[in-house]
């Protein structure tokens, strides 16, 4: 049998998109929308794939280093453009930290809007 458990966090900042014609490529902001899923399958001793709280930390404490911020000053989006894309990818990566022996992080969705996200995941 195979687990998948997510969290749902936010966090709003600025932005612009280099290299991109529209109005997109003026500073704007958004209130992000993060959504963190972990699979697994095999639970611990509690019966739980990872905790909810330790998951919810460790993506409290990511998201902090970009909550009101402007992201295109902030590493790693100084470099790299700062997409939803990319974003999601950050995410991941970071959250790559929290893993344990039995849980992955599956996929990272990032919102930029209600209606415009951007998933990334390992199959």
């Amino acid at each position: 049998m195979k687990y998948k458990l997510s969290v749902t966090k936010g966090f709003a900042s600025a932005h612009y998109l280099r290299q991109y014609k529209g109005k997109c490529e003026n500073m704007h902001g958004h209130n992000w929308k993060v959504r963190a899923a972990f699979c697994g399958t095999q639970l611990d001793k509690t019966g739980m794939l990872i905790d909810f709280t330790d998951l919810k930390a460790k993506l409290d404490e990511i998201m902090r280093c970009l909550d009101h911020k402007v992201l295109n000053e902030t590493p790693p989006f100084d470099k790299t453009n700062p997409t939803a894309e990319n974003i999601a990818s950050y995410i991941f990566e970071q959250l790559k930290t929290a893993e344990t022996d039995t849980a992955k992080v599956a996929e990272i969705e990032v919102w930029e809007s209600e209606t415009a996200s951007a998933t990334v995941g390992e199959n």
